[in-house]
């Protein structure tokens, strides 16, 4: 009887630690997938320190820029305004937001989808060099004034072919890169099975197939064209169809900026105010229109061009308006979550829900308000894209104010607020209530600074204040004398969000360096209990990248044969010196 009793016990006790080993390993894995691996936070970190650099510079280059159009200030030591122009636009255009959105996206992938491999965590390291090396020789010649080209580089401006060269780089460094975070949700679909992926990896799949698509027009606008073109290989250069593969890239890529602020607010933004994503699957729709509808929208860029025929212009206006529709989607997702968590928490009246969200949080509050700022800048988007409304405000400094609402308040303030759980998660920190509290303050000197510039821009614009140009060249004109009041407002708004940059560099290096150790919470919120089930033709790749190809065929194969056939003079075949 004893040998029972003490076997049974024995066999409960094995049983036990068992169940308690079963327990502790659950636990663990648990743990993991909540968590970044530490190599895959490292690369994604490297990412990070490269945007915030050019965040500061290219921050100090746009308080020069205000300084100078006030008339306030001169540049010393034979600095050019367009020097300095070419540096802001870059540096905050291109180079902080493809670094920072790549950090996160990588982050995003090991989090959700699974630790990189070895290989893949390879290939990210090998883009990151390829685009930092790009960088630096970009950034060298503007430096040297070999390269004050502006962020759209226009021809008959040539710059060094370094500077060309080292825009490729940052190009080709991306696809890399791009492919690295691609091939981990690839093997994720294969250890899964038939079932939907990861939202939040599907949502990156997503950013960098239309990343990679649209910027084959830059590389091929720059290795093809200005690279042959600076080096002296040919005395010729086709202006329109130059500017044509460039905004080919260029509309698109306010799409690369905004699809990772709309994955927060998908993904993120609610399990931070404590709910669930309202609908996987219409996330997922709105992220595929947008790939259809994001790339074949360029001409809207150029509607006062010669050498395109208006019924293409036409099209790609109307391509254009068709993003509205996964814009107000997500609109409706993000107010049905905010609803839901407020009713949950006792809201009763029609807008009550609002008071019960977490407005003492910074990870929700800079985000909400780069919500509330793309209300008017999706406004003004459609101004700019319509046919006869952008004659009032082409190349006005109308659409300058335009892009800093989108990209340098919607985007960035985003940015900022995803930066508050995103670096102490990356470094094995906290943050703490101080920093809390600091980081809104630093969201709402960045609004009011963004407000009266970008809307002291807005008002000048309409006034007929030109973009891309030194107001103070224009002299003692009666005209130039009215826009004086809003270059001074310019000036004023611009020294606000400088200081805005200084309190969000300090936050970081806190965050990075000497927060509190600790660990913080990557969140990613799950779907709602009532969503309905996702339906898997979302993931057909096949089919929603062979529709997209079909319209960037639609819209682009007949006006480019027709460049090269019709061209106007000044276009084909122009010399250019």
């Amino acid at each position: 009887m004893k040998n029972a009793n003490s076997s049974k016990q024995d066999g409960r006790t094995a049983a036990g630690i068992i169940l308690k080993k079963s327990f502790l390993t659950q636990g663990l894995k648990t743990e993991k997938r909540e968590t970044v691996d530490r190599r895959d936070a490292k690369l994604a970190m490297a990412h990070i320190y490269v945007a915030m650099t050019a965040l500061l510079l290219g921050g100090l280059a746009g308080l020069v820029q205000v300084m100078v159009r006030s008339g306030q200030f001169q540049l010393p030591f034979g600095i050019g305004y367009y020097q300095v122009l070419t540096v802001h636009g870059i540096l905050l255009g291109l180079i902080l937001t493809t670094f920072f959105i790549f950090g996160f996206q990588i982050s995003a992938v090991s989090r959700t989808a699974g630790t990189l491999s070895d290989k893949q965590r390879f290939w990210g390291w090998t883009g990151f060099s390829v685009m930092t090396a790009g960088t630096i020789m970009a950034a060298v010649m503007v430096l040297l004034n070999e390269a004050s080209v502006l962020y759209t580089f226009y021809a008959p401006l040539m710059a060094h072919w370094i500077f060309y060269l080292g825009l490729a780089f940052v190009v080709v460094g991306s696809w890399i890169g791009a492919f690295a975070q691609i091939a981990r949700y690839a093997q994720w679909k294969r250890e899964n099975g038939k079932q939907p992926g990861p939202l939040l990896s599907f949502m990156v799949v997503v950013n960098n197939l239309m990343w990679v698509i649209c910027s084959i027009g830059v590389a091929v606008a720059v290795l093809f064209q200005f690279l042959p073109w600076s080096l002296g290989l040919v005395e010729r250069i086709d202006v329109l169809m130059s500017r044509t593969l460039f905004w080919y890239f260029g509309h698109p890529l306010v799409y690369f900026w905004l699809l990772p602020a709309y994955m927060v607010w998908y993904t993120i933004i609610p399990k931070i105010i404590g709910g669930k994503i309202f609908s996987d699957s219409l996330a997922r729709l709105s992220f595929l229109l947008f790939l259809l509808f994001s790339i074949p929208v360029g001409f809207h860029h150029q509607l006062t061009e010669p050498g395109i025929d208006a019924f293409w212009k036409f099209l790609q206006v109307v391509l254009t308006f068709m993003v509205v529709i996964p814009s107000l989607m997500t609109a409706f997702a993000m107010f049905a979550t905010f609803e839901s968590v407020g009713r949950a928490k006792g809201a009763t009246g029609l807008f009550s829900f609002f008071k019960k969200l977490p407005w003492d949080d910074v990870r929700f509050v800079v985000p909400f308000i780069g919500m509330v700022a793309f209300i008017p800048a999706g406004a003004g988007g459609i101004i700019n894209a319509s046919h006869q409304m952008n004659q009032v405000i082409h190349n006005t400094i109308w659409v300058t104010g335009h892009f800093h609402l989108t990209v340098a308040t919607t985007v960035v303030l985003t940015f900022f607020g995803a930066m508050y759980w995103l670096i102490p998660h990356l470094t094995g920190r906290k943050l703490t209530p101080k920093l809390n509290r600091l980081g809104i303050i630093q969201g709402i000197v960045w609004t009011v600074g963004m407000s009266i510039m970008s809307g002291a821009m807005h008002i000048v614009g309409l006034m007929g204040a030109p973009r891309r140009s030194n107001f103070s060249t224009y002299g003692g004109s009666e005209q130039a004398a009215e826009w004086v009041p809003y270059q001074l407002a310019q000036a004023v708004g611009g020294t606000i969000l400088f200081i805005g940059i200084v309190l969000i560099i300090y936050i970081f290096l806190q965050l990075a360096f000497f927060a509190p150790k600790g660990v913080q919470e990557y969140p990613v919120a799950e779907v709602s209990e009532g969503a309905q089930q996702t339906p898997m033709f979302l993931e057909n790749w096949k089919m929603w990248i062979t529709i997209c190809v079909a319209l960037i065929l639609l819209a682009y194969t007949i006006p480019f044969i027709d460049m090269m056939q019709n061209g106007p003079p000044g276009s084909v075949g122009y010399k250019l010196w």
